[in-house]
């Protein structure tokens, strides 16, 4: 019975050890000790998109125009969301929300 015990014990006490170094050896960050945090691992990192797909993005970004802008750092263009709303259709929002709603706008905009 005390055998059993231990070997529990011991089987827990190193589960509790070693499973948090497993879960990290699939991420392209690992922990490390002092100033730096962490350590980058880009050798770890798997890619869901084929070859393809990637010069797929990366001709429509240069003929869209975006690859240059993102060379030169400089934001990227906003779509057009459609016509901007006036002041008066603004306020008759406000006027007709439900509690509910307003609660949520209010949360969202203080912070909860």
């Amino acid at each position: 019975m005390r055998f059993n015990k231990f070997a529990i014990a011991s089987v827990a006490v190193i589960s509790t050890l070693v499973l948090p170094g497993l879960s990290q050896a699939t991420s392209i960050y690992h922990a490390a000790g002092g100033e730096a945090g962490y350590t980058y691992h880009p050798d770890h990192f798997k890619s869901t998109k084929s070859r393809a797909d990637v010069l797929a993005e990366f001709e429509a970004a240069r003929r869209d125009g975006t690859l240059a802008l993102m060379e030169r750092g400089a934001p990227l263009p906003l779509e057009n969301a459609g016509p901007a709303k006036t002041r008066q259709q603004v306020i008759e929002e406000m006027r007709n929300e439900s509690p509910e709603q307003r609660r949520a706008r209010m949360d969202s905009t203080t912070g909860g």
